[in-house]
């Protein structure tokens, strides 16, 4: 057993006790994207408010799904619903630091008539193709057709999903660069946690996972059993390892040896095959930690 694979007693849990489960729920699928919702009813009156429950769903054709929740209270639906079953169309704004206050407040429950657009202090703009506005602070927004509401149960606290076609997309040009890509830091996004608690997506904490699309990985099981069982590498550093295509040459290990750094570590513990193992296990541990896996790898096989 890999020494973070720590294993603890658990809770279980039945959705029956309603009021633990929905509370700890909340805090267990986390972070949560915000689908900032702007509509409009019959009368033409709009509606602005968070939603937690969403997701891109589909790429051809572009499908978001959001969930606005029948009220825990009393079973009643929310402004938006009730706007999307009139004008079946809606705009999902992106959220971002710089109006994560702004968009809590949105969520106030506001008496219907009430444009959220007004209390919050955000600027609604035109949209192109459907008629709710958007929210021009947004880094990003999606125009969007509904192209169904699925409910899910009539009681309080049953969800309604609401299956969103884009339509349109508009970003804030200082996102993209030449290439027409977006940095995902600059974007500096936020996303729901249970209770109160939000997280912010900067650099600070971003980190990349290597893609196995493009090859087929030799898998965990293929690792020979002193790193398989290594009591140095995490499941992580496994992970990274098993995600090779084939292993380094015999000349590529042997060339690596000769290394200075390598050699020294080598004579330092001649005669010595368990505390040489263990060094080099902490020296291929700092080396897929800053993502250089194939030299990792060479440096095992040292051992």
């Amino acid at each position: 057993m890999k020494k973070d694979s720590i294993l603890f007693q658990t809770k279980t849990i039945d959705p029956s006790q309603t009021a633990l489960f929905d509370n700890l729920i909340k805090y267990a699928i986390v972070p949560r994207p915000i689908c900032f919702a702007s509509t409009i009813d019959r009368n033409g009156q709009v509606n602005l408010s968070p939603f937690s429950y969403f997701n891109l769903m589909s790429h051809q054709p572009p499908i978001c799904v959001f969930s606005p929740l029948f009220r825990m209270r009393d079973g009643s639906s929310k402004h938006s619903l009730d706007n999307i079953r009139e004008i079946p169309e809606v705009v999902i704004n992106i959220v971002n630091y710089a109006m994560v206050q702004q968009q809590s407040l949105a969520s106030t429950e506001y008496p219907k008539g009430v444009n959220e657009f007004d209390k919050s202090g955000f600027t609604p703009i035109a949209s192109e193709l459907v008629r709710p506005p958007r929210v021009s602070e947004s880094p990003i927004q999606l125009e969007c057709v509904v192209r169904e509401v699925i409910s899910l149960a009539s009681i309080p606290g049953a969800g309604n999903l609401v299956l969103a076609e884009i339509v349109r997309m508009h970003i804030q040009e200082n996102l993209l660069d030449e290439n027409q890509h977006i940095d995902q830091a600059s974007m500096d996004l936020v996303a729901r946690l249970g209770g109160d608690w939000y997280c912010r997506v900067n650099r600070d904490n971003l980190f990349q996972v290597e893609k196995p699309l493009r090859k087929m990985g030799i898998g965990v099981d293929q690792l020979p059993q002193h790193i398989r069982l290594s009591s140095i590498l995490t499941g992580n550093h496994l992970g990274q390892l098993g995600n090779v295509e084939k292993l380094p040459e015999e000349e590529e290990v042997a060339a690596l040896s000769l290394e200075p750094e390598i050699k020294e570590l080598l004579d330092a513990f001649i005669g010595d095959k368990t505390s040489l193992r263990i060094q080099l296990h902490r020296k291929a541990a700092e080396m897929l930690d800053r993502g250089e896996v194939y030299k990792a790898w060479k440096v095992l096989l040292l051992g």
